[in-house]
């Protein structure tokens, strides 16, 4: 093995007594299985994570708003959730094709994922759609900086394939427990103002029931 990588061994043993009950030795058998923990780890991180970007995928998003929630419950704090459409992403598909979709998506997951903190859950739902867990947000203002920071970071044009697309995003912003009292309906109303953005011109950000 290459050094400073890891091997897995999986070892079972049976131990020999003499005739007085005392142990004499012990046999076994000692097996590498290296290569089956690694597939199991592979499997574990496909059932969680997106295979395009890399990213937390739905069932993961789940589960980290969740646990985001159960805190904000103990502590009596914040969840913010921003719920992130590309606007005329489809522009991209229809004159490329799917596999200059791809590309970008894999350039805007890279984008976004520099305008969260290491603490922020980035995840892609799906399509063109990103969503955002900010736990313990303390205040609305933070909310917007990150958003803006989002817009900011789709205001670059994006090249494939030697053709330049400006994209953006819209944006709904939801928070807990301000307006919603559990996580789905913190997802579906975050949902609900990002369509209200869209409505409103695209490529800018709402909070939900405002």
């Amino acid at each position: 093995a290459a050094e400073g990588s890891q091997i897995w061994f999986s070892e079972r043993g049976k131990v020999v007594y003499g005739a007085h009950g005392r142990p004499l030795r012990m046999i076994g058998v000692s097996q590498d299985v290296t290569d089956r923990v690694r597939r199991e780890e592979e499997v574990r991180y496909l059932a969680y994570h997106d295979t395009l970007t890399g990213l937390p995928n739905r069932r993961l998003l789940e589960d980290r708003l969740k646990q985001a929630v159960f805190l904000a419950q103990r502590r009596e704090s914040r969840v913010a959730l921003l719920a992130v459409d590309l606007d005329r992403f489809k522009e991209v598909n229809d004159a490329l094709g799917h596999k200059a979709g791809d590309a970008v998506l894999r350039e805007i997951s890279n984008r976004l994922q520099g305008c969260v903190r290491r603490s922020d859950t980035l995840a892609r739902q799906g399509g063109d759609e990103f969503v955002i867990v900010i736990p313990e947000s303390a205040l609305d203002t933070e909310c917007a900086i990150v958003a803006e920071k989002i817009l900011r970071s789709l205001a670059a044009p994006v090249k494939v394939d030697g053709r330049e697309f400006v994209l953006g995003a819209s944006i709904g912003v939801s928070l807990y427990p301000d307006d919603a009292p559990d996580w789905e309906a913190l997802l579906r109303n975050a949902d609900v103002a990002m369509y209200r953005a869209k409505e409103l011109g695209r490529n800018n950000y709402r909070f939900y029931g405002r």
